[in-house]
């Protein structure tokens, strides 16, 4: 697994191996960060269920103001730092130990308002509907901010809540992202 562009572009990173978890692909990863382009710069980046820290770790590298990586798992928390070490990342960036939902209730406690929210949960997980009402709800997503649920493409997510909506459906293969916008800004 590499960095696809920006300043760590080609960089490799650490897999997981072990652990068991499914690392977004490199095409899936380009292709997102395609559609997102430029908006990324200087932006606050949140990369939920963080696993290697790859989708966060691209976002600094096309120059994310901030990244927020959060994971519950203690051997994930540990590969993301040390994928951060390796690429000598050591500011504009935290590491949080938690699972998704108490990960944003800290995020929303400190007043952040996030660009991108990007979250890939393990695909049998049924969570993705409980995420995507919270963030409904909170103040996390900014104004003009997009959601980014990458999940099988055989999961059928809902198309509306009260204030997010989807705009966007991208399936490639098994995997798929859906992209949600407030609907006032959408």
């Amino acid at each position: 697994m590499r960095v696809i562009a920006g300043k760590y572009r080609s960089r490799q990173l650490r897999t997981p191996g072990f652990l068991g978890i499914r690392p977004t692909s490199d095409r899936l990863r380009e292709t997102l960060f395609n559609i997102l382009g430029p908006s990324v710069e200087d932006s606050l980046f949140i990369d939920l269920y963080a696993g290697t820290g790859a989708i966060g770790i691209e976002a600094v590298s096309r120059g994310a103001r901030e990244v927020f990586f959060i994971d519950r798992d203690p051997d994930c928390i540990s590969l993301v730092r040390q994928n951060l070490a390796s690429l000598d990342i050591r500011t504009g960036v935290e590491v949080i130990s938690a699972n998704a939902m108490r990960g944003l209730d800290k995020l929303a406690a400190r007043h952040l308002i996030a660009d991108f929210i990007f979250f890939d949960p393990p695909y049998a997980d049924a969570g993705y509907t409980d995420l995507l009402e919270y963030l409904d709800v909170s103040h996390l997503v900014a104004p003009r901010g997009i959601v980014i649920a990458e999940h099988s493409s055989k999961i059928d997510l809902p198309e509306r809540f009260d204030r997010l909506e989807r705009t966007r459906l991208l399936e490639q293969g098994d995997a798929a992202l859906s992209f949600y916008r407030l609907a006032a800004a959408a």
